[in-house]
C-alpha cells in the first residue's frame, strides 16, 4: 500500500514506517514562537529544567504581532524574549523584520522538513512541501529543549484543481471557495494535498496563500508536491540542494478526493464571523466599508502589493474609507519602496505601516470601532479578531480589497484588472 506525502515525511523523521492514525515521536528540523505565544513557551522551557536549547540555531523567537510594542506589558514580554535569546543562544528576530511565517518561508524551511511553532498559521510552510504545523506553547518548549515532538500521522484529503483562473480570480478566491465548500471543520486534523494542473501552474506566492489557510478548514498541514517551480524558488533563495523526492505514491490511500474546476470560480469573500461563510462577489451585499487592510502572512508579499498597487495607481481612496498596507517582511518593504509601490498607496490616500502582523490580530494599528466594517486580505474573520467584537470583518484577495478602497464598498475587482 502506497504512502501519502505526510506519511513519507513523518516516516523519515520517526525512523519507522508510519501510516495515517499512528503516533510517533519525530525529529524536528525547526521550531519557533512569536511574541504572543513565546513568553509562555520560554517560561515553560525553564520550568521543565532545560538549561540549553537543542540546536539553538534552529530555534527562533519572533516579535511580529506587536511590532513595535504599543503597551508596557507587551514591551516587558519583548524584553523577556530578548533576555531568553541571549541566555540560550536561540535566534531572535527584532521588531520591524516581519512576520514569523513569512521570514521562515524566505530563509529556513525546506521540502520534507518537520517544522513546529506556537502559531496556527505555521502551516504556511506546506507550500514548500514542509510538514509545518502549529502547536501549543508547552509542546514548543519541549521541541526547543529536545529537538523532538510527538505527532499523530493525519489522514489526507486530496484536492485536485484543474482549469485556468478567470479574470479577477486568485488563489485567495480558490482557498475561500474550498473552505466554504468543506466547512471550517471539514478537514479536522487531516492533511490537505493540493494538486492538479491549476496548482502546478501557480507561482510560489500564490501557493503560499493556499497552504497558509489550510488550518481554516481544520487541517493539520496544507502540502503542495514539489516541482520545478519549487526548485526554482529554492534556487533563488540559495537552498536548491534541499529537494527530496516527495511524490505521493500512485496507490496512496486518501480519506477523500475533491475535484474543483477553477474556470468556474468567481471573486469570493468570507463574510462575518466565519471563514466558511463565503459568497461570490455576485452574491455579496455591497455594504459600505470603513477600513481596508492589505497585508499579513496570507497576502502581504511583494506580488500581492503589486496587484493592489496596479489597481490603485492614479486613483484615490473613497472618502470615509481608510486604507492600511502592511508589508509582510522588511525585504518586501524594501522591494516595494524600490518599485514605488509604497508611493502609490500613499498618494492614493493610504497608510503604510512597519512590516509585521499589523492590524490582523487586533493588538494595535488598525483596531476597528464599534459596528465598523473591514475588508482585509488576512486569513481569519472571527468575532473580535481585529480587536473589537463589535467589528465586522470580510476576507478577500488583494485585488478585491484594492477595488473596495476605491469604491468605499465591497467591490468587484474584475473591472479593474
Amino acid at each position: 500500500m502506497g504512502r501519502t506525502i505526510s506519511e513519507k515525511i513523518l516516516s523519515a523523521h520517526a525512523g519507522v514506517p508510519m501510516k495515517a492514525g499512528e503516533f510517533a515521536v519525530v525529529d524536528v528540523d525547526l521550531a519557533y514562537v512569536q511574541d504572543g505565544t513565546g513568553p509562555l513557551a520560554c517560561r515553560q522551557f525553564k520550568a521543565m529544567g532545560f538549561k540549553a536549547a537543542h540546536k539553538p540555531e534552529k530555534k527562533i523567537l519572533f516579535v511580529d504581532h506587536a511590532s513595535p510594542s504599543p503597551r508596557r506589558e507587551l514591551s516587558n514580554d519583548h524584553k523577556f524574549l530578548r533576555e531568553f535569546a541571549r541566555e540560550t543562544g536561540v535566534q531572535f528576530s527584532e521588531i520591524g523584520r516581519g512576520i514569523s511565517h513569512s521570514i521562515v518561508f524566505e530563509k529556513y524551511v525546506n521540502p520534507g522538513d518537520v517544522v513546529v511553532a506556537a502559531d496556527s498559521h505555521t502551516c504556511t510552510g506546506g507550500a514548500l512541501c514542509t510538514f509545518a504545523t502549529g502547536m501549543g506553547s508547552t509542546d514548543i518548549a519541549v521541541a526547543f529543549g529536545l529537538g523532538k515532538t510527538w505527532l499523530r500521522c493525519p489522514e489526507t484529503v486530496k484536492i485536485r484543481v484543474e482549469g485556468p483562473f478567470p479574470k479577477g480570480v486568485y488563489s485567495k478566491d480558490l482557498m475561500l471557495h474550498i473552505i466554504g465548500k468543506i466547512g471550517a471543520d471539514g478537514a479536522n486534523y487531516e492533511a490537505l494535498e493540493l494538486g492538479g494542473g491549476t496548482i502546478r501552474a501557480l507561482p510560489m506566492h500564490a501557493r503560499i496563500t493556499l497552504s497558509n489557510m489550510a488550518v481554516e478548514c481544520g487541517a493539520k498541514v496544507g502540502l503542495i508536491e514539489p516541482d520545478e517551480i519549487t526548485h526554482a524558488w529554492l534556487r533563488e533563495h540559495g537552498r536548491d540542494h534541499k529537494f527530496p523526492d516527495l511524490t505521493p505514491d500512485k496507490d496512496a490511500v486518501y480519506e477523500r478526493v475533491i475535484e474543483i474546476d477553477a474556470a468556474k470560480l468567481k471573486p469570493t469573500i468570507a463574510c462575518p464571523h466565519f471563514v466558511d461563510n463565503t459568497k461570490t462577489i455576485d452574491e455579496a451585499e455591497r455594504v459600505h466599508v470603513d477600513q481596508v487592510f492589505i497585508g499579513t502572512c496570507t497576502n502581504g508579499r511583494i506580488e500581492d502589493l503589486r496587484i493592489a498597487a496596479a489597481i490603485l495607481k492614479g486613483k484615490s481612496i473613497k472618502p470615509g474609507t481608510r486604507l492600511i498596507v502592511t508589508p509582510s517582511t522588511v525585504e518586501v518593504y524594501r522591494q516595494a519602496a524600490e518599485e514605488n509601490l509604497l508611493q502609490v498607496f500613499v498618494v492614493a490616500g493610504g497608510l503604510v505601516t512597519a512590516p509585521g502582523c499589523g492590524a490582523c490580530v487586533g493588538v494595535h494599528e488598525g483596531i476597528l470601532g464599534d459596528d465598523e466594517v473591514c475588508v482585509t486580505t488576512q486569513n481569519r474573520n472571527f468575532c473580535g479578531r481585529m480587536g473589537n467584537p463589535k467589528g465586522l470583518i470580510y476576507l478577500a484577495s488583494p485585488a478585491l480589497a484594492a477595488a473596495t478602497a476605491i469604491e468605499g464598498r465591497i467591490a468587484d475587482p474584475r473591472q479593474y484588472v
